[in-house]
């Protein structure tokens, strides 16, 4: 223990003086070096946030939590401190606000996303049951509910005859992003909707007939195949977002789509993405039966997060949700 903190002090010191040097030999500060040296997107703002949380002065470090109307001030008191005459170097200032713009955003959408997250499903509340039916209206137009308890939720994949029980793992956060998915990609949403609800025919392979009997076989072809409940897999991936988000995993696309702060929207175009994703692998695994969801969404984030683990990384779908909000 007491090694590795002596090696971590002396890496500390030692990153310190190869900075010092450094700016000495080109003249520029760490920031400056960032920003003229890397592209626009999550490379740069992502090394600029781990510049200022690194840095030993308070100030810096505190720079990537005010509040957004304080950011131009902010500018102004980093070039201060770095003695970086703005007049020399107009551009800097411009590239630290679209970085801090995002990373100031990044952090209240995580608070916004909490808040819904933790808001309960009000049957009591008109606007949570004016959404909750408009998911209905969305995804089955041509089938009108016949009453707002009623086992026809299950046709769109609750588990019973009153959706408000299985929200309380995500709150409203989960209709949210359901409703977002029906309204604004209905095509998408319906098509997967309605793949969620057939059972795929399964060709018998000689390794599974040998072990099942014929009439086991017969039956089990139906009755596993791709189905899965479409609604409470929706509030999974909505919590698979939700970690995604708040693990920084996220980072790296919302730092390319977002070219300020990212908002709800992008979070509820991200969910449309994964949903879509998500459904298309779930086939490509061909799963036995929804025993193994577990299993299929655990690889399904591992793949998630490697190719988040690209600083070019941007999940960029193209469908209706997205048109409006991608801006490379």
């Amino acid at each position: 223990m007491f090694v590795q903190v002596c090696l971590y002090f002396y890496c500390k010191c030692l990153w310190r003086c190869l900075k010092f040097v450094v700016r000495k030999l080109t003249g520029r500060c760490e920031l400056q070096r960032i920003c003229y040296n890397t592209k626009p997107g999550a490379a740069r703002t992502m090394k600029i946030e781990a510049s200022l949380k690194g840095s030993k002065s308070k100030r810096l470090q505190t720079s990537v939590s005010v509040h957004p109307d304080a950011i131009e001030k902010t500018i102004d008191d980093i070039m201060e401190l770095k003695r970086i005459n703005p007049d020399i170097n107009p551009q800097l200032g411009v590239s630290l606000q679209a970085c801090l713009l995002q990373i100031v955003g990044y952090r209240n959408l995580i608070a916004e996303v909490e808040k819904l997250r933790r808001e309960p499903y009000d049957s009591e509340n008109p606007q949570h049951e004016e959404m909750l039916l408009k998911l209905w209206k969305c995804l089955k137009p041509n089938s009108p509910l016949k009453a707002r308890i009623s086992k026809q939720w299950c046709e769109i994949g609750f588990q019973g005859d009153d959706p408000k029980t299985d929200f309380r793992g995500m709150g409203l956060l989960g209709l949210y992003n359901l409703v977002y998915f029906a309204e604004w990609d209905t095509e998408v949403a319906q098509q997967v909707l309605s793949d969620s609800l057939q059972p795929k025919y399964r060709e018998v392979t000689k390794k599974e007939l040998s072990q099942f009997s014929k009439a086991e076989w017969e039956k089990k072809k139906f009755d596993k195949a791709i189905g899965y409940s479409f609604a409470i897999v929706g509030i999974n991936i909505t919590d698979l977002a939700y970690n995604l988000l708040v693990s920084g995993a996220l980072k790296t696309h919302f730092y390319n789509v977002a070219p300020e702060a990212p908002t709800l929207t992008h979070f509820q175009q991200t969910f449309c993405y994964l949903m879509h994703e998500f459904h298309k692998f779930w086939i490509e695994e061909d799963p036995l039966d929804i025993m193994e969801f577990n299993c299929v969404r655990e690889k399904f984030h591992k793949r998630i997060l490697k190719q988040l683990q690209n600083p070019e990384m941007a999940l960029c779908p193209h469908f209706a949700a997205s048109e409006s909000l991608i801006n490379m």
